[in-house]
């Protein structure tokens, strides 16, 4: 069974994700109860239809559906620990932005109050929720993800990990990883072409088409990572490490410091040390992961 139209639907936490996640309920006609700590950030979202509720304990037992965005994991237990006993068959979801044990912590102390929980992860800005492009993930109870599968799509895309309440937050942090050393890249080579003179803004356009011309090879560079075998190479580790080598004498010459490009011709050097440079270069991931390998 699923619940839509008529679900009724509580938010905890309004800042910025909170106040979007909200409001996309209320326009997609759910009842929407919402709370935050700190008055007065209700006022468009009740002028929209929305009902401030003036405890969280009114908060939850206002809603079968309750949507925790909150500013960390100690934050969900400070707001949530007040509650008094929790109305039977009301669902948590927690969307705060928590690591995995801390995911697993709070199904556990769900579990022991027989809340039903699901941990979700927002891959997404708040702008971007309820659009295009917008996706979340979720582990934890499937019985609440098939439930309220319907009403969590009005956010964005939905994806279902598995029953480890941990799974969606490592995913969620490890594309995460990606973007911010993305960004970190970006500002490296930012810094680099000031000092010829080139604005942020001429080099970001530049570097969003190189980017967006280079991230189709990510699959076949994942399918090979997989395999562990590295013997077919596009580009050696001993070709990365001289272009990794000339990036950092320039950025030297620059002025730019070695923080970001630094630790990656680290990844490089320690390949080619263990004897390796003739390999593909996406065997840099073993100096990352060198676990050993478990038969599929």
């Amino acid at each position: 069974m699923t619940v839509s139209t008529q679900t009724t639907v509580t938010v905890l936490g309004l800042g910025a994700m909170g106040r979007s996640l909200a409001a996309a309920f209320v326009a997609a006609g759910h009842p929407t109860t919402v709370w935050n700590r700190s008055p007065g950030k209700d006022a468009d979202l009740v002028a929209r239809g929305a009902t401030s509720a003036a405890t969280v304990e009114e908060a939850v037992r206002a809603s079968t559906l309750v949507v925790a965005c909150l500013f960390d994991h100690g934050s969900v237990h400070e707001v949530l620990d007040s509650v008094g006993e929790w109305p039977a068959d009301h669902a948590l979801v927690n969307l705060t932005s928590t690591e995995p044990a801390g995911a697993r912590e709070l199904a556990e102390w769900a579990a022991g109050l027989g809340i039903p929980y699901l941990d979700g992860g927002i891959m997404a800005t708040p702008a971007m929720i309820g659009r295009p492009g917008s996706a979340l993930l979720y582990s934890g109870s499937s019985a609440v993800f098939q439930t309220y599968r319907e009403t969590l799509e009005i956010l964005g895309t939905a994806e279902y990990f598995g029953s480890d309440a941990g799974r969606a937050s490592v995913v969620d942090f490890a594309l995460l990883s990606g973007m911010y050393v993305m960004f970190a890249g970006y500002y490296h080579g930012a810094a680099m072409v000031r000092d010829i003179g080139m604005s942020a803004e001429e080099f970001s356009n530049r570097a969003a088409s190189w980017l967006a011309a280079v991230l189709p090879s990510l699959p076949a560079a994942g399918a090979q990572i997989d395999t562990g075998d590295y013997s077919e190479v596009l580009q050696p580790l001993t070709f990365t490490k001289a272009a990794l080598d000339a990036i950092v004498s320039a950025s030297r010459d620059a002025g730019v410091d070695l923080d970001i490009i630094g630790p990656v011709r680290d990844l490089v050097d320690r390949q080619i040390a263990a004897g390796h440079g003739a390999q593909s270069s996406e065997r840099a991931f073993e100096s990352l992961n060198p676990r050993p390998r478990t038969a599929a």
